[in-house]
């Protein structure tokens, strides 16, 4: 690796699992001291907790337990990430569930609780890191996890899409108000990638992978690439940007 993100602090939300375990473990490999931020340390198919694999491979990190519906949780693992690391320099709002159903059958509980952790954990997400990032001198950056249902209606799907198009917007907004502050703010729309929670639903998968051109899902690793491109100077002069990684599915 070419230690792109050097000496930079990151927290990654929901890095337990999935697509953050993967982000976490590249931001490692590239130089990052990474919080992993999470409701549970053990990852959902088992093994080895994501930051004593980071430990283990000679790099810095810590787990702090965290809700990401809950705004003090999130204020919490800042706080730690700062007193064990000294600086929040990257914040990746990755935490997310699904929850499929046509509008008619969703009920209000079905309604707050993928709200709760979709939106609301990303939006309170992004203003702990940047009340954390306007006190540091150089800013920092904010990388949020939206999806190709942010960017365009999937089957049953509303309220996932409703979650991820306000993250869409949302990532816009921020990286037009927090410019001055020298904050960058994009996001990642990903299509379908292969983690334990995608592939609960093998006919809603088959049915991606139809459309897909490039014919496959997508891996982790992959979306863990973009989130370090987004994160190092490398996008620089890149802000307000949505990245979509879905093997041609929105083409």
């Amino acid at each position: 690796m070419s230690d792109r993100l050097a000496g930079r602090v990151a927290v990654v939300t929901g890095a337990s699992s999935g697509n953050g375990r993967a982000i976490a473990r590249r931001f490692a490999e590239e130089g990052a001291k990474v919080t992993v931020a999470d409701v549970r340390e053990e990852p959902r198919l088992g093994g080895t907790p994501t930051h004593e694999l980071v430990t283990e491979a000679g790099g810095d990190a810590l787990f702090v337990e965290t809700d990401v519906s809950s705004v003090a949780d999130l204020r919490h693992v800042v706080d730690e990430t700062v007193s064990a690391f000294g600086s929040l320099d990257v914040m990746v709002n990755n935490a997310g569930v699904e929850r499929q159903l046509p509008v008619g059958e969703a009920t209000e509980d079905d309604y707050a609780w993928l709200m709760e952790i979709n939106l609301k954990g990303v939006y309170f997400g992004c203003q702990v890191a940047i009340e954390e990032m306007q006190s540091q001198d150089d800013g920092g950056v904010v990388v949020n996890m939206s999806s190709i249902a942010g960017l365009r209606g999937l089957a049953n799907s509303s309220l996932y899409c409703t979650s991820k198009g306000g993250v869409t917007n949302l990532t816009r907004q921020l990286a037009v108000e927090q410019g001055e502050h020298g904050i960058r703010v994009n996001a990642l729309n990903p299509g379908f990638i292969e983690t334990a929670m995608t592939m609960e639903d093998g006919e809603t998968a088959d049915g991606i992978l139809d459309q897909t051109p490039l014919g496959r899902a997508g891996q982790p690793e992959e979306v863990a690439d973009a989130a370090v491109f987004l994160a190092s100077d490398e996008s620089s002069f890149v802000t307000g940007h949505n990245l979509v990684l879905d093997g041609g599915f929105t083409a």
